[in-house]
């Protein structure tokens, strides 16, 4: 997901960014030859994400930059963890600090929220996604990390797979239509989603065989009578008011996939920092 070129290119965005025309203040305090050594630590519990992209951030700066990981993407973090060691030419140690730690605090704070969720499914067979619902030009990030964190992934982007809508339906003149429309034009590759609010439209979307069924804000009840209806005739996915709360009893209705926009846009930042030696 997250290829060396893809990373360069996205940090070396960041970096111009932050850096502007210069770090007026690390350029007057530091000598070319400084050299600093730090560590990165947890100030919280939680599940590490982002080494490869913290790591990037300095190494696009400065060859002169050692860094020593004692955790990987996936590990169990608890408060006062030393996550890495860091000693190198303190000039772009100081100019990279903030980038580096934006990486890792967003992308570890997706992964721990994105994890309360799947355990908070328990035994049930329902994975957590995510949604589009993401930051601009930082997706593939947070897709990652919600992969990290134990989560699955939904499309990436509209060319991925079709998703009928209410507002598709309408404009295609009924669900029918809809999806007799896309499977005459789409790639044999691509799966069908529909959106359904009633039992009916639930009814509507088996009898046009398609792929995925999704069942939108609707109570409890009324999905596991969904579930019953589709009997393994697609994949059933819910969403619609998915909290920590409600996610366990919506995956006792049998659904396959829960999806949430919860785990990445709701999410907070891990508390991470780098701190001197």
């Amino acid at each position: 997901m997250l290829d060396k070129f893809f990373i360069e290119e996205h940090v070396k965005k960041a970096l111009m960014e932050d850096i502007g025309f210069g770090d007026i203040t690390t350029d007057y305090l530091t000598d070319e030859n400084d050299v600093m050594s730090c560590a990165l630590n947890s100030r919280a519990d939680g599940i590490f994400c982002g080494k490869a992209v913290f790591e990037t951030v300095f190494k696009v700066l400065s060859d002169k930059i050692d860094i020593k990981f004692y955790k990987k993407d996936g590990d169990v973090i608890k408060k006062d963890d030393k996550i890495a060691d860091i000693k190198g030419n303190a000039k772009y140690i100081l100019m990279g600090e903030r980038t580096a730690l934006n990486y890792v605090q967003r992308m570890s704070g997706i992964a721990t929220e994105t994890n309360k969720y799947q355990k908070a499914i328990g035994t049930y067979k329902a994975k957590i996604v995510d949604t589009r619902k993401t930051t601009p030009l930082f997706r593939a990030f947070e897709k990652y990390a919600v992969k990290i964190g134990g989560g699955s992934l939904h499309r990436f982007n509209l060319s991925d797979c079709a998703m009928i809508k209410d507002n598709h339906i309408k404009y295609a003149g009924s669900l029918t239509n809809a999806v007799k429309k896309l499977k005459q034009n789409i790639s044999h590759a691509h799966k069908i989603e529909v959106e359904c609010d009633t039992v009916e439209q639930v009814k509507e979307a088996i009898s046009c065989n398609a792929d995925i069924i999704m069942l939108d804000n609707m109570d409890i009840g009324t999905m596991r009578e969904c579930v019953k209806l589709i009997n393994g005739q697609a994949i059933v996915e819910a969403s619609g008011n998915v909290n920590l709360q409600t996610v366990g009893e919506l995956a006792s209705t049998g659904v396959d996939i829960i999806s949430s926009s919860a785990i990445v846009a709701k999410a907070p930042t891990l508390d991470l920092g780098l701190d001197s030696l």
